[in-house]
């Protein structure tokens, strides 16, 4: 688990694709871009974290945002101009009924050497870059 191998980032189209599932408990459509535009990119290595994250818990994963296409990015107030969720590497979750301290605990164990992973308020940014990249933005 805490060794880097990203197997591919894949395209889809929301138009055909948007109720597919990508994994037991993931459709395309909870990966798309809010801005409402047809193509959406997932890494596949993200996906299986998520999942990994997912049945840890044993409880509902939810995205809040995943795949942002460039445009929408940059009207984010904050947002990175290298963000990650422009390549369909990152996604910003939350899982129902566990605090967001302990979500961030189990991100960093299962990535310990590498992803970023990032801690607000209400949700934990995760992703699956190379490098080791962590933050806290909690007020």
């Amino acid at each position: 688990m805490g060794v880097y191998s990203s197997m591919a980032i894949r395209e889809y189209s929301m138009a055909r694709d948007a109720d597919s599932n990508i994994s037991p408990h993931f459709k395309i459509r909870e990966f798309a871009c809010s801005d409402g535009s047809d193509k959406v990119l997932i890494d596949d290595d993200l996906v299986n974290q998520l999942e990994n994250i997912r049945n840890h818990f044993g409880k509902p994963l939810h995205i809040n945002s995943g795949y942002r296409t460039s445009s929408y990015n940059a009207t984010l107030s904050g947002a990175s101009k290298k963000s990650q969720h422009m390549t369909g590497r990152a996604a910003d979750i939350w899982v129902e009924g566990v605090d967001t301290l302990a979500l961030y605990r189990y991100c960093l164990s299962i990535m310990p050497g590498w992803g970023g992973i990032g801690i607000y308020n209400t949700f934990v940014h995760f992703d699956t870059r190379p490098n080791k990249s962590r933050w806290d933005y909690r007020q």
